[in-house]
């Protein structure tokens, strides 16, 4: 019994403990991978954000961390061979899906069809390359085994493409792809990849990569050339033609709207991975069978779009991480070769080769089309882009043993090189967009002198009349070059006012029949139309109307500035004065118009805080100076426009200016700088050296003269900044101030935090407080915040 009991044990042991063991070394070896899938996924992800200042695609990170990691000596003794074939399956795997959404995203009709613009410069980008690269290639020996023509044209095909899907999305990231230059370089660089991969496809027929060491009779050769070809002809039919009718009947079966059913997505993945499989049964190359057979299935459709959009994020989450570690692990830098010439001649011929051949094909078609040469030479630059599809073709021409691994590595890093200089060109091109558009310059101080000030100045109804017309003689200056003033009536659109509304036969406009907006904009008609007649020499007032809801009001002011090109919209202060002085509380709705034109405005900007501006029956123009006006100065954008209309202030001759410019006061042991002080050193004094430079103008032209009074107030903290503005309570009729951030913030510094009027800055609030002169009316100017999303230039500009 003992011995049976024995021998039952011993039995178990030795079946059990190899199970364990396997098991045991399985579960180590799937932990290690995924730790290091993780590892590369955080680099890469890292190493991206670090570079998205540069705007840098992903491409370039996940680059430089696969050579970098893949190269790492202990990791690649972690991959063994068994890692390294599953590695190769992988990629191969993920390129079918990736060539396969590229395929889908193609439309092959278009060979059919006259040329467009944007194919013309694809077909002479890579025409110019093609031919460029066939005459410097095989000289350089980029093959083992010496010439060959195959993979010189090959090489060529590659160099004269484009990786449209790393293009489109650069393109797309750096805000350009509603441009008239981004929408033509995103459509040829689809020209240009769809091309080059079609012919490689088509090549692939002829000249098939031979695996192994085995090579084949021609005959032979022959043979299997005609069954890949008969095969790939018979799927791009069967995709072309049968294709449709099938997923026509899943799209129709599954409406937008309605969950997809899951046996017809079945169905449909299943028939998709028919039509690839097809030509590649008979040695087609899977990744280019997965292209031919994309290319030629219908694009829309809720299947293709759950395919794309499925693939894409599988390919962006896990398969790039793992290709890119694959690249490195491949393209081993020990091998790379620094020391011989041939290596480096290599890499800056073919970077040479992408470069020189683009730019010269698109600089001779651009000059055929009409355009000018800066642009040729962007477009060509760009697309010599290349991406992932390349980098795999590097890595399998080494791993065929077309290549070394040096030849492989070198065109890896010169694919690399071919991506990282698109932000820089980028750039440029908005720059020069920039410099012709027109709207970031309306502003006061960038205002030619000669021409006249063109000013929307907006009223709530009648109560505001009279300080808008003391406004406008103060800011009127010199009858030459005069001044244009657009007054306009800014009235909510409630449902009794819709309700009038009228629109005229024959025409696209409204006309208001309500009887309270009509007289009330009969009346302040009248009161403008009594003052031009009684002064209006060099000056011309137009009367607007800004009638819409709260919510649309603050575009349709912008609008009207933008079409009347003013360089200064004056909206009035949300608060309006009581009898005994003091401000009410307000309307909330105009506050917030107030607040959002502020944001969007394409010039700059005054909000006027009337505090008996308005009770000034009328300005003398003799030279008596009975209006007593101050400017306050601290510095930055917004006080140097306010400055700037001060000088069309000091010129009327009723008007006594005074300039106060407050300084810190650098003795002063209360001079303390704020610690969260985040203005950069270079930055405060390329401020302070543009607050000079204005300045020193505006003394030269007025103060010097006598026209306009200076005074100098020296400050050490925002304490006393508070005392010193106490101290002109009551001294003049109108301060004007700017509203935003100051470069001496020592100066503001905390006057934030206990602010009622955030939209007033920090000094227009403290001078409009309920506890400041009720005598006193306050100009707060904002200079224009530069337009759009690229810094003063709209993402749909035209530069083409």
């Amino acid at each position: 019994m003992g011995s049976k009991k024995e021998f039952h044990t011993s039995q178990k042991i030795s079946i059990v403990g190899p199970c364990s063991l396997k098991l045991k070394e399985l579960f180590g070896k799937v932990a290690k991978y995924a730790l290091g899938f993780f590892l590369m996924y955080a680099l890469c992800n890292v190493s991206h954000f670090l570079l998205k200042p540069y705007s840098q695609p992903r491409i370039t990170s996940d680059t430089v961390i696969g050579l970098l990691i893949g190269n790492l000596g202990f990791i690649r003794d972690l991959v063994m061979d068994s890692g390294s074939k599953t590695l190769n399956f992988i990629v191969d795997f993920g390129m079918i899906g990736y060539m396969f959404v590229l395929g889908i995203e193609m439309d092959p009709y278009i060979l059919f069809k006259e040329p467009t613009k944007d194919a013309k410069v694809a077909y002479g980008g890579m025409l110019s390359t093609f031919i460029l690269a066939c005459a410097i290639t095989p000289f350089l020996q980029f093959t083992d085994g010496g010439f060959k023509v195959d993979f010189t044209l090959s090489l060529s095909t590659v160099l004269s493409s484009t990786a449209s899907p790393v293009l489109t999305r650069l393109i797309t990231s750096l805000k350009i792809g509603k441009s008239d230059i981004g929408q033509l370089v995103i459509s040829a660089g689809m020209h240009a990849d769809f091309v080059a991969t079609l012919l490689l496809s088509i090549g692939y027929v002829f000249w098939p990569v031979e695996s192994g060491e085995r090579v084949l009779q021609t005959s032979e050769r022959v043979r299997t050339s005609v069954e890949m070809g008969s095969a790939l002809v018979i799927q791009t039919l069967f995709a072309a033609f049968v294709s449709p009718i099938f997923m026509n009947w899943v799209n129709n079966e599954n409406p937008e709207g309605k969950p997809m059913k899951g046996s017809h997505l079945v169905l449909a993945l299943a028939f998709m991975a028919l039509v690839i499989a097809c030509s590649p049964i008979y040695g087609y190359n899977p990744a280019l069978s997965a292209f031919m057979a994309g290319t030629f299935l219908p694009k829309g459709g809720r299947v293709s779009k759950w395919v794309i959009g499925k693939i894409n994020y599988l390919l962006s989450t896990i398969y790039y991480p793992i290709f890119f570690f694959w690249m490195g692990y491949e393209a081993v830098l020990k091998e790379f070769q620094p020391g011989q010439f041939g290596t480096w001649a290599r890499l800056f011929v073919l970077f040479g080769i992408a470069t020189v051949g683009k730019v010269a094909g698109t600089v001779i078609c651009g000059k055929l089309l009409g355009f000018q040469w800066p642009e040729s030479i962007a477009l060509g630059l760009l697309l010599t882009t290349k991406g992932h599809f390349h980098i795999y073709l590097a890595i399998a021409a080494k791993q065929a043993g077309t290549t070394s691994t040096s030849t492989s590595t070198v065109m890896v890093i010169a694919i690399f090189f071919t991506v990282v200089h698109a932000p820089s060109v980028v750039a440029q091109i908005i720059k020069r967009a920039r410099k012709r558009a027109p709207t970031h310059r309306m502003s006061l101080q960038l205002l030619d002198p000669s021409n006249e000030l063109r000013i929307l100045l907006c009223l709530h109804g009648p109560q505001n009349v009279r300080t808008m017309i003391n406004f406008i003689e103060i800011s009127r200056g010199t009858a030459d070059p005069g001044i244009v003033v657009y007054v306009t009536d800014v009235i909510e659109l409630i449902d009794e006012i819709a309700a009038s509304l009228v629109k005229e036969e024959g025409v696209d406009t409204m006309t208001v029949t309500h009887t309270g907006v009509k007289e009330m904009r009969a009346q302040v008609t009248a009161a403008v139309q009594a003052y031009v007649g009684e002064s209006g020499d060099g000056m011309a007032l137009k009367r607007l109307l800004a009638l819409s809801t709260i919510n649309d009001m603050p575009q349709d002011i912008c609008i009207l500035a933008e079409d009347s090109m003013v360089a200064l919209i004056i909206l009035p202060f949300h608060k309006v004065q009581r009898a005994d002085g003091t401000l009410d509380s307000g309307n909330s709705a105009f506050r917030y118009v107030n607040r959002k034109v502020l944001k969007n405005a394409p010039c700059s900007v005054g909000i006027l805080v009337d505090r008996g501006l308005g009770l000034i029956e009328k300005l003398p123009r003799t030279y008596d100076h009975s209006v007593s006006v101050a400017v306050i100065f601290i510095g930055g954008k917004d006080d140097r426009e306010a400055l700037a209309y001060a000088g069309r202030v000091a010129r009327h001759a009723g008007v006594k200016l005074t300039v106060i410019r407050f300084l810190v006061d650098a003795n002063s042991e209360a001079t303390a700088r704020p610690g969260n002080y985040t203005v950069s050193r270079s930055e405060q004094e390329e401020e302070m050296g543009l607050d000079d430079e204005c300045f020193a103008s505006f003394y030269e032209r007025h103060v010097a003269c006598g026209q306009v009074a200076y005074m100098e107030k020296h400050m050490a903290n925002s304490a006393e900044t508070y005392s010193t503005l106490r101290e002109l309570d009551g001294q003049y009729a109108l301060i004007i101030v700017g509203r935003g951030e100051r470069v001496n913030s020592v100066l503001t510094f905390g006057m934030n935090d206990w602010q009622q009027c955030p939209e007033l800055g920090p000094i227009g609030d403290v001078l409009s407080g309920s506890d400041f002169s009720v005598r006193t009316s306050v100009l707060i100017i904002q200079e224009n915040s530069l337009k759009g999303q690229l810094d003063g230039l709209e993402d749909d500009f035209s530069i083409m």
